[in-house]
C-alpha cells in the first residue's frame, strides 16, 4: 500500500492579519525559559551548553505580566492558539499561574505546552486545573540507555514516562502528543517500538524529521529520515490511512491505524516543507518576536514593554512585523540546497 503523504478587552476585532504571502497570524509560541534540564544533541549539546554557559537572568526574561499583556494584544490581531515552550517551560516557577491568566484572554481557544516531561508528574494536575488544554511531550526513544545518551546524559526515561502517566490521569481535554525527532543511525531503529507502545493509548506520536535548527547541532542531511520512509515502515506493520488536517496550517500530516488503534503524525519540514500555510510566530524568553523557526533576527518587543509605551504602540509593532513577513526558509532550503545561514537557537524560541 502507498500512503500519501478576539479580541481583547482593549481593542475591537480586526480583519484577518496576513503577511506578504497571504498567511494569517493564528498561533503564538512563547518561550518562557531559555534553560533546559536536558542537553539533547540536536538542540543544546553539552559541549556548547555546559556549566560555563551563561543563560538569561530573571530580569532579562519577560515577566508573567509582560507575557500576558503581549498575548492579549496578539489575540486582538487574530491569534487564537498559544503554546508555552522553552528551553524547558516547567523550569519556570509557578507556570500554572501564567496558564490561568492566559486562559482568561478573550479569543484564545487553544492553550498548549511542550515539555520534556521530567517535571510533568509534579505539575500536571495544577496545569490542568489552571486551564491548559493540551500537552506535547518530547520523547525520542524508549531505549533507556539511548534516551540517556540523546538527552546529553541528563535525562531518565522512567521520569518522562511517569510524567506522561500523570498527564493521562489529569485528563487534558485536548489530549497528549509525543514529539519524536528521528535521526538516521541514532534512534531510527527504535521508532516501531515507540509506536507500538502508544498504539491504542489515546496518545499520538508525531515523528519529526531532524531539522537544521540553530547553528550548533552539527546537522547533516544524510541524518534525516524522510517521513515517507517512516510511514512505509509503520504501514507495513500496522496498516494506515491518511486523515485530513484538523485546521489550516496544521504542521503534522496525520494518519490513522486501520484497526482503530489511534493515529500518528509526521512533521516533514525537510522533505515536504509546509511554509505555504505557516501561521506561527514565536516569542523568545527575552521578548523578541520571530516569524520563522529558522529566522536570523527577531523584532524587539521588550523595550516597548518597559519604556512606558502604550498598548497601541505594541499592537502596531506586532502588526507591522507580521505584515512584512516573507519567510519561507524550508522551501528555500529545498530549492537552493543548504546555505550557510545564521539562525536563532531553538532553546530561545521553542520548537
Amino acid at each position: 500500500m502507498s500512503v500519501p503523504l478576539a479580541r481583547t478587552d482593549v481593542f475591537p476585532a480586526s480583519p484577518a492579519l496576513k503577511d506578504q504571502r497571504g498567511r494569517p497570524l493564528h498561533d503564538l509560541r512563547i518561550s518562557v525559559m531559555d534553560r533546559c534540564n536536558f542537553r539533547c544533541t540536536y538542540c543544546m549539546p553539552e559541549s556548547i551548553y555546559g556549566d560555563h554557559y551563561t543563560f538569561l537572568d530573571n530580569q532579562q526574561r519577560l515577566s508573567f505580566d509582560e507575557i500576558e499583556r503581549l498575548c492579549r494584544i496578539a489575540a486582538s490581531l487574530g491569534v487564537s492558539k498559544l503554546r508555552l515552550t522553552g528551553g524547558e517551560p516547567l523550569l519556570r516557577p509557578k507556570l500554572h499561574e501564567l496558564v490561568a491568566r492566559l486562559r482568561q484572554i478573550d479569543g484564545i481557544t487553544d492553550l498548549a505546552m511542550t515539555t520534556n516531561g521530567v517535571l510533568l508528574g509534579r505539575h500536571a494536575t495544577a496545569l490542568r486545573e489552571a486551564g491548559l488544554d493540551r500537552v506535547t511531550v518530547s520523547l525520542d526513544t524508549l531505549d533507556p540507555a539511548l534516551f540517556h545518551r540523546m538527552s546529553g546524559g541528563r535525562g531518565a526515561l522512567d521520569e518522562v514516562l511517569a510524567g506522561i502517566e500523570a498527564a493521562q490521569a489529569a485528563r487534558f481535554p485536548g489530549g497528549i502528543k509525543l514529539n519524536t525527532v528521528v535521526q538516521r543511525g541514532v534512534n531510527d531503529h527504535t521508532v516501531l517500538d515507540l509506536v507500538q507502545r502508544f498504539r491504542g493509548s489515546g496518545i499520538v506520536p508525531r515523528l519529526i524529521e531532524y531539522m537544521d535548527t540553530g547553528n550548533r547541532n552539527d546537522w547533516r542531511r544524510d541524518a534525516v529520515v524522510p517521513s515517507a520512509e517512516l510511514i512505509a515502515a509503520i504501514d507495513a506493520r500496522w496498516p494506515l490511512e491518511p486523515l485530513p488536517p484538523r485546521c489550516e496550517g496544521e504542521v503534522a500530516t496525520r494518519f490513522r491505524f486501520r484497526d482503530g488503534q489511534g493515529e500518528i503524525g509526521v512533521i516533514s519540514s525537510i522533505s515536504e516543507p509546509f511554509c505555504g500555510d505557516c501561521s506561527r510566530a514565536r516569542l523568545s524568553s527575552e521578548g523578541s518576536l520571530y516569524t520563522c523557526l529558522f529566522a536570523a533576527q527577531g523584532t524587539d518587543l521588550r523595550s516597548l514593554l518597559r519604556d512606558g509605551s502604550n498598548d497601541e504602540a505594541l499592537r502596531e509593532r506586532l502588526r507591522h512585523t507580521w505584515l512584512r513577513r516573507n519567510d519561507r526558509y524550508s522551501e528555500e532550503r529545498r530549492e537552493r540546497r543548504l546555505r550557510a545561514v545564521r539562525k536563532i537557537e531553538m532553546h530561545y524560541i521553542g520548537g
